[in-house]
């Protein structure tokens, strides 16, 4: 393929087959590490110890990626998308090595987080990838394709981490990564051809730093709730009172900056507004279902943590059906017509998880994850791409990367709020020590805060404006 963006800052010869083979690789490597850990984390702590810490083998990986997303977005705006992938993937290989030979609980916290800073530049880069070399109209159907590769990775994840686990190898969940990112950043450098013209653009390393400090402290804040301490706590106030602080000098420095590592006029322009608070939407749904469904069904019907989790995979595979029709029905209907179609079903099934939450089923569950995941296929692929055309090549970076910073902001915040929500019903135990009514109670109030979400998600797209669909862009 052959193709100049309208401002002539960049000009791509990519064949485009072998660049998205390489783009879904990187992205399913970045979705199996987020979740791999969960069924080998007993025989980590048995080598290692540190069962109370434990947690942050996942919260220090989303640490790394959510605070770095926006940072890596804009500076593939300034130097391109091709090396700022290439430098995800080689902190990602360089975490994954240094995981393999974590000799104790701390160090092996600490590398994660090292793999959350390359999966901070591989995510948004990816999608922004997806957007620069396919038109409007092809770009649902390669959405539907990454979302197919989360769709599998939230279950080839927690079952690789187990096979790996009952070998008795548990190093081995990262050692295979070695062999996967060589070849991933083989093909996209043999296949990805990218020449930028640079100009006199610089780069905001003032805005970045404070930037990369407030959001550390918030999410920081927000990780550590309720799980390292208490809500209301010294520590918990002391991270958000120093998020903010840091947010209100970022805004003076932004002011005075001349490329700002994250302009001010991405809260300003009403699109691109709503699709950000759509995405945040989109993480804390997804957060609370992946969450909690498990724990319903495992809790209220003592099923098999597989059929649990087979229930569970009826949102993944919604997800990916709806996404690869999205594009043919978002230039018939336009972006927010077909994201509004995208929430009712979101909301329809959240309200038939309410409904049933005292009268648990496996079928009715895993239909109703089914209509949430078709949902979510016409709401965050549509509005996605429409933040994403409604700039210059030299601004989509920034506008994908505040996109996905939402999302794992939501996921974020979604585990701190629902979590809180149900142990506030559940108290103390494990799922197979508490009883039915408790998990049945405390399920429900988590599938009416998902449902509250969804409304709200639902008014943040009908505030999105009416544009027409260009599908030549």
């Amino acid at each position: 393929m052959s193709a100049t963006t309208p401002d002539t800052a960049v000009g791509f010869r990519s064949e485009r087959g072998p660049v998205l083979i390489s783009v879904m690789l990187c992205t399913g490597l970045v979705a199996v590490d987020a979740t791999v850990l969960a069924t080998a984390v007993p025989s980590i702590v048995d080598e290692l110890g540190g069962f109370q810490q434990f947690p942050w083998l996942f919260s220090a990986y989303l640490l790394g990626q959510a605070v770095t997303t926006p940072i890596y977005a804009k500076l593939s705006d300034v130097f391109g998308r091709k090396p700022i992938l290439l430098l995800g993937i080689a902190l990602f290989l360089l975490g994954s090595i240094l995981c393999a030979v974590a000799w104790n609980m701390f160090a092996l916290i600490v590398f994660r987080a090292v793999q959350g800073l390359g999966a901070g530049a591989v995510q948004p880069t990816a999608m922004t990838i997806v957007g620069d070399i396919y038109t409007l109209a092809e770009r649902a159907r390669v959405q539907g394709y990454l979302a197919s590769v989360w769709a599998v990775s939230s279950v080839v994840g927690p079952l690789l981490g187990g096979v790996f686990a009952q070998l008795g190898i548990w190093r081995g969940v990262f050692l295979i990564n070695i062999p996967l990112c060589l070849l991933a950043a083989w093909m996209f450098n043999r296949h990805f051809d990218e020449t930028v013209t640079h100009g006199h653009r610089s780069v905001d390393t003032l805005g970045a730093v404070v930037l990369g400090g407030a959001l550390t402290a918030l999410v920081l804040g927000v990780l550590g709730g309720g799980q390292s301490w208490a809500w209301g706590s010294v520590p918990s106030i002391s991270c958000f009172a120093s998020g903010i602080v840091l947010l209100a000098v970022f805004v003076v420095v932004e002011r005075r900056a001349a490329e700002p590592v994250l302009p001010l006029w991405v809260f300003s322009r009403r699109l691109l507004c709503a699709t950000t608070v759509v995405g945040f939407g989109v993480g804390a749904i997804l957060m609370g279902l992946t969450s909690y469904v498990p724990t319903y069904l495992e809790g209220a019907l003592r099923v098999s943590p597989i059929t649990a989790g087979l229930a569970l995979a009826a949102l993944t595979l919604g997800w990916p059906a709806t996404a690869a029709i999205a594009g043919r029905l978002y230039l018939r209907w336009g972006f927010r017509s077909t994201a509004l179609a995208g929430a009712a079903l979101v909301i329809t099934g959240s309200s038939l998880l309410v409904a049933v939450a005292h009268r648990p089923d496996v079928a009715v569950v895993a239909s109703a994850c089914l209509v949430i995941g078709a949902g979510m296929g016409l709401l965050a692929v549509p509005t996605l791409i429409a933040a994403q055309s409604s700039v210059e090549w030299d601004e989509r970076g920034v506008v994908t990367g505040n996109n996905m910073f939402a999302r794992s902001l939501g996921s974020a915040v979604g585990v701190a709020i629902f979590g809180a929500i149900a142990n506030s019903i559940f108290g103390p135990g494990d799922v197979h020590s508490i009883g039915p009514a408790a998990i049945q109670a405390g399920s429900a109030a988590v599938f009416t805060g998902v449902l509250v979400v969804a409304v709200a998600t639902a008014i943040a797209v009908v505030a999105m404006p009416r544009t027409r669909v260009q599908p030549a862009d």
